[in-house]
C-alpha cells in the first residue's frame, strides 16, 4: 500500500541543521519506494521548491536571523491538508507549524507521529525569560504535545526515558536517524588540505556543527589548546557557523591556536564529506543532542570518535571499540585524543570499526522502520486519538 504523508518542520531548506538532513534522507528514500511525501514549512527568502512543498509564511526570528519562524495560519494549512487527503501527518518540532498540524489531525481523524529531535530545554538561551520559567514551559508544553500524538519516534533510548519521565504516556518507539552512508565511504581525499594549505604531515581535528553555547564548542577551543601543546603538528577544523563564532576566533587567538584553528562558516553538504574524508579524528562535546548526525557521519568516513558522554552520543560511540567517551573534564578529552594521534595502529583498527558500525544507521534501515510506524497507524486509523 502506496502512502500519501504530510510532512510539518519549522526549520527547512535553505536552512541548515540535522533536522532538515533528516527529513531529506527519509523523504528522498519513501519517494523512492513510490510514497507520496508532501512537506509544509516556512518560507524563506529566495528559495525555490518543486510541487510537493507548501510553504507557509514567516518571519526571521529575533535570537538567529537565519532561522525563520513560521506564521501557522490554521485555514491555509487546513486547506492544504483536504487538497492533499493524507493518510499520516508526521511532525518534527512541537511548536509552530507542529503543533498547528497536531490541531487539525485530530479534527481531521488523522493519525500523527512526532519524531523528538531536540532537547530543547539546552536550548533555553534563546528565551527571552528566565531559565528555570523557560524550563517549566517547555517541559509542559513537550508532555501535554506528545500526549496528543499517536507515536512518538525517539532517536535514542535515552531519549526516550526523557519523555517518560516528563510524564509522555504515548507509545514510543526508539528509531535512530539514518544517514546516506554510502556518500561518506567513498570520495576524494585531498580537497581540505589544498583548500586551507595543511601540510601533508599535519593530523586534522574535525569538528561539524552550529557554533551555538548549546554545542559546546568553547570546550573544544580549550581542549584543542592542550592538544596543540603537546602536538604542534595538529591542526583544527571547525565546520559550521553561529551566533558563538566571533567568540570562538577571539578564544583561539587568545590562547594563541588561532593560526592553528579553521573555522570554515556554513559550507555545501558535498564539501562537508570533503572534510570527512580529510581528517584523522572527530571531535565532538555537545551535551544537548538526542542523537548527533554528524557523529555517524564521521564513522562513516573512517573517523574514530572522541565525544562527551552525554544524552544521545553516548549511544553513538562504541567506547574503546570506534572512539571513545570521556566525562566533562578537559584533561580526559585531551588524553584521548593523545592517544589516538600517537598510536597508528590504534587509529587505524578504530578507523575500521567505526566505519563498520555506522553502517547499521543506513538510510534505508531508518526508513523501513518509520514505514512500518506509519503502516501501523494507517491500519488502526479509526482508533481515536487521546
Amino acid at each position: 500500500m502506496k502512502l500519501t504523508i504530510a510532512v510539518f518542520t519549522d526549520s527547512y531548506l535553505p536552512y541548515n541543521s540535522g533536522v532538515v538532513h533528516s527529513i531529506e534522507t527519509l523523504t528522498e528514500e519513501l519517494s523512492s519506494w513510490g510514497h507520496k511525501i508532501h512537506l509544509c514549512a516556512p518560507r524563506y527568502p529566495n528559495c525555490t521548491d518543486d510541487g510537493n512543498i507548501f510553504r507557509v509564511a514567516s518571519i526571521p526570528s529575533p535570537t538567529n536571523p537565519d532561522y525563520y519562524l513560521a506564521l501557522p495560519f490554521v485555514r491555509r494549512i487546513s486547506n492544504f491538508l483536504k487538497t492533499i487527503n493524507p493518510d499520516i501527518i508526521h511532525v518534527h518540532h512541537p511548536f509552530g507549524l507542529g503543533w498547528t498540524a497536531k490541531l487539525i489531525a485530530r479534527r481531521l481523524g488523522i493519525p500523527i507521529v512526532y519524531t523528538c529531535h531536540t532537547f530543547y530545554e539546552f536550548y533555553n538561551h534563546y528565551v527571552p525569560i528566565n531559565p528555570s520559567l523557560a524550563n517549566l514551559i517547555i517541559r509542559r508544553v513537550y508532555r501535554n504535545f506528545c500526549n496528543q500524538c499517536n507515536t512518538i519516534i525517539a532517536p535514542t533510548k535515552i531519549t526516550g526515558e526523557y519523555l517518560k519521565e516528563l510524564g509522555v504516556i504515548t507509545p514510543i518507539k526508539v528509531i535512530p536517524t539514518g544517514i546516506k552512508i554510502e556518500n561518506f565511504m567513498v570520495g576524494e581525499k585531498g580537497w581540505l588540505r589544498s583548500r586551507y594549505n595543511i601540510n601533508p604531515g599535519e593530523k586534522i581535528l574535525l569538528c561539524v556543527g552550529r557554533l551555538g553555547k548549546e554545542k559546546n564548542m568553547k570546550f573544544i577551543i580549550q581542549c584543542f589548546a592542550g592538544v596543540n601543546k603537546e602536538l604542534p603538528e595538529t591542526i583544527l577544523v571547525m565546520v559550521g557557523k553561529g551566533p558563538q563564532e566571533q567568540e570562538l576566533k577571539a578564544m583561539a587567538r587568545e590562547l594563541g591556536i588561532g593560526e592553528r584553528v579553521i573555522f570554515t562558516g556554513l559550507i555545501p553538504k558535498e564539501d562537508v564529506i570533503k572534510c570527512y574524508r580529510d581528517s584523522d579524528l572527530f571531535v565532538f562535546a555537545s551535551v544537548s543532542e538526542t542523537q548527533g548526525l554528524v557523529v555517524p557521519e564521521a564513522k562513516s568516513a573512517g573517523l574514530p570518535v572522541i565525544a562527551v558522554k552525554a544524552n544521545g552520543v553516548s549511544e553513538m560511540v562504541q567506547d574503546g571499540v570506534d572512539g571513545f567517551l570521556t566525562d566533562g573534564s578537559k584533561e580526559a578529552f585531551v588524553d584521548k585524543i593523545a592517544l589516538l594521534l600517537k598510536n597508528d595502529d590504534l587509529r587505524h583498527r578504530m578507523s575500521a570499526k567505526a566505519r563498520e558500525n555506522s553502517k547499521v544507521l543506513s538510510s534505508k534501515n531508518y526508513a523501513y522502520k518509520v514505514l512500518k510506524t506509519y503502516s501501523e497507524l494507517v491500519h488502526n486509523e479509526k482508533t481515536a486519538l487521546p
